[in-house]
């Protein structure tokens, strides 16, 4: 057994493989850039060491600072986690060049598997169905044109050498191909530095079901069952779960099969997943499944596997490097009940999953039989826009699929982020939606849930309580009083004399736009008006919450305040609001509407210019894309806001930008022709 392990990653799964390190008495060390120097993995582990600057590219993608590190450290062996070099053959090799422990499978098994197009061949050569598509060395456009013909539309292009649905485009007639192998190649060559691409049958209703194997050094290869990864947004996945719901046993049987197949082919000897299609719309031998490729590490969503099985499937990857045997062969290994677990992102799905960033003021789960939530943040975590959105996982678990649904469902209510939004209440909802309870969910469940898109409703509670909290804050004599918990506090005295009661006008940022509220009373009860509207709305606070008895409900918050900002959860909905007095909110020139900004294009959050789609002096349309951002791995389009010319261009593709840069002028021209109700939108990048 190894004595020291070197995580050579961040967020949570660094924090998740500390658990495991410190549990078997092994020394964990971390590795963190700038960015990370004060975050939740660097705590916890027994020492750290500074690898590079904030960008991925110079820290935690440069395998040579990894390696140093270990080397610096003492440390026996390198665990990847998962992304960022995990399934790139240089950290092996280097690790084997340098006398350091590799806890993942052989270099050789990582390089063929990391193509699409190798990994297919294989997989067909070892009897694994694949779906039917193109795989060849040629990648010149009337190859594809052929083979789409002879596949049939719709077709699914796809990049040979990435995942995470960068260079991904279906088509659904012939006339687009041309447009889409074109933006495919850029994006895959951009994103993997590799332009080669492969041509898929596209299955309409398809169910995304993964097998997690685990193989050692002695050709033992077993398999851990499989999870269902369907629900996703731009092919990245949201909710997973294991067993996969509705799955008959001769379906699993040809899944367990198909993945030992493919392991047994490349000598497999690690932990890995091989991920597979189903089609939904199929029966029998025509269903599937049908392979899709394997990921050579630990997956995300592998603590739903540890839950129905007992097993850490970490502490089995370093036992397995350490040249140890399996620690169980395949008939006492056995699957009892269900979990379900959820990612847990910062990121708004009612602005087209928007990255949210902050830093968190609080975090704080409920301990409840069946929960589990691993995660990589703690109170005064920052959330940049160097690394994916990924904040949390969420794991509900039980004796069958509605117990563990139920426990999911309660923990992501009893869930507390303040200070950085996130998915936490669609994720509730998704849970709680009949088409998921009825385990009857494709890749398409989304947009067949929420047709129009989700959005949450605005709740009336959450501006009294904003409201409430923020005057509280003003009233207490703390000079500490902005972050909670309050104490001591007396009564409410904001521009009124002591002993009277108050009155005072504010204005609360809402989804609807800002709510104009006044507020009259004090000693934790205050009477809410609104425009015409009189609300008799009972408040109080203490130790860091607020609960409000408003229209014959109550709702407890717990809340924190930070200057105008508010910040609030309750029940599954983690929110920020602003809040002033009406006079000073309209001093600080915020009464304006969208337009202000005229024809200036600026950067939404910080990020980095991927591409800047115009020219000087070049006509747009309005809602034409002008610039293309990359931040939390998402390409942000964001759009012309104005009709006009190209006035001035004041960034350069690979500059670094802060949030509410200028990035291009635009000059209005109302000849110009418009694109009414464009949106900025994300994709995957």
């Amino acid at each position: 057994m190894f004595r020291s392990v070197l995580i050579a990653n961040r967020g949570e799964i660094a924090c998740r493989v500390v658990r495991t390190c410190r549990r078997l008495g092994i020394r964990a060390v971390a590795v963190y850039s700038d960015a990370d120097a004060g975050a939740l993995h660097v705590r916890l582990a027994d020492t750290a060491v500074r690898i590079g600057p904030a960008d991925a590219a110079s820290s935690y993608l440069d395998a040579e600072a990894v390696v140093d590190a270990a080397r610096r450290s003492g440390a026996e062996a390198i665990h990847p986690g998962y992304g960022f070099l995990s399934e790139r053959a240089v950290l092996p090799e280097l690790c084997a060049a340098n006398g350091i422990g590799w806890i993942g499978p052989h270099a050789e098994a990582i390089r063929r598997m990391g193509s699409k197009i190798e990994s297919k061949r294989i997989a067909r050569e070892a009897g694994v169905p694949c779906v039917p598509g193109y795989q060849e060395d040629a990648q010149d456009d009337a190859a594809f044109a052929a083979a789409a013909e002879r596949i049939g539309y719709p077709v699914l292009i796809k990049a040979s050498a990435g995942g995470g649905g960068r260079g991904m485009r279906r088509v659904a007639r012939p006339d687009d191909l041309a447009e889409a192998l074109a933006s495919a190649r850029a994006e895959a060559k951009a994103g993997f530095g590799d332009p080669a691409l492969l041509l898929e049958k596209l299955i309409e209703r398809p169910r995304h079901i993964e097998v997690q194997l685990a193989g050692d050094k002695y050709g033992n290869l077993v398999h851990l069952f499989e999870r269902e990864c369907s629900i996703q947004r731009y092919y990245q996945k949201v909710i997973e779960e294991a067993p996969a719901p509705n799955l008959s046993d001769e379906t699993r049987a040809r899944l367990y099969d198909a993945a030992l197949r493919l392991g047994r082919a490349i000598g497999y000897d690690s932990l890995g997943t091989v991920e597979f299609l189903l089609d939904a719309g199929a029966k029998g031998a025509a269903a599937g499944p049908w392979f899709l490729e394997m990921n050579t590490r630990l997956q995300v969503e592998h603590p739903v596997t540890e839950e129905i099985t007992g097993l850490d499937l970490v502490e089995w990857q370093i036992r397995i490097a350490a040249g140890e045997p399996l620690p169980l062969p395949q008939d006492r290994i056995v699957a009892r009940g269900a979990a379900i677990e959820a990612r847990l992102n910062a990121e708004d799905p009612a602005a087209d999953y928007r990255p949210c960033l902050g830093t968190v003021v609080e975090f704080a789960v409920e301990e409840r039989p069946g929960l589990r939530v691993d995660t990589g943040i703690a109170a005064r975590s920052a959330v940049t826009p160097h690394y994916d959105s990924l904040l949390a996982k969420v794991i509900g678990f039980g004796a069958d699929r509605a117990a563990a649904a139920n426990s999911l469902s309660a923990g992501l209510g009893d869930l507390a982020l303040l200070g950085v939004g996130s998915n936490q209440e669609f994720l509730r909802v998704i849970v709680d939606h009949p088409l998921f309870r009825n385990g009857a969910a494709t890749t398409r469940f989304l947009g067949e849930a929420f047709p129009d898109g989700w959005h949450t409703e605005e709740c009336t509670a959450d501006v009294v309580a904003a409201a409430a909290a923020w005057a509280e804050a003003q009233a207490s004599d703390r000079p500490d009083a902005s972050l909670g918990p309050w104490a001591g506090l007396g009564g409410f005295r904001v521009l009124a004399p002591a002993g009277r009661p108050a009155r005072v006008a504010l204005r609360v940022e809402a989804p609807g736009g800002p709510r104009d509220l006044e507020l009259t009373g004090g000693a934790g009860r205050y009477a809410v008006s609104a425009g015409d509207e009189l609300w008799d709305a009972a408040v109080s606070a203490s130790g860091g919450r607020v609960t409000v008895d408003h229209d014959g409900r109550i709702a407890t918050y717990r809340v924190a305040v930070e200057g105008s900002r508010v910040h609030l959860a309750c029940d599954g909905r983690s929110v920020s609001r602003r809040v002033a007095p009406r006079v000073d909110w309209l001093d600080a020139g915020e009464a304006g509407g969208e337009g202000d900004g005229g024809g200036r294009v600026v950067a939404t959050l910080p990020g980095l210019v991927s591409s800047v789609a115009v020219e000087p002096g070049q006509a747009v349309a309005k809602g034409e894309t002008v610039v293309v951002l990359e931040a939390m791995k998402l390409l942000h389009a964001l759009p012309a806001p104005v009709a006009g010319r190209v006035a001035a261009i004041l960034c350069a593709a690979g500059q670094t930008v802060a949030a509410g840069a200028a990035l291009v002028e635009i000059e209005p021209d109302a000849v110009v022709g418009s694109a009414d109700g464009a949106v900025e939108r994300s994709v995957p990048s």
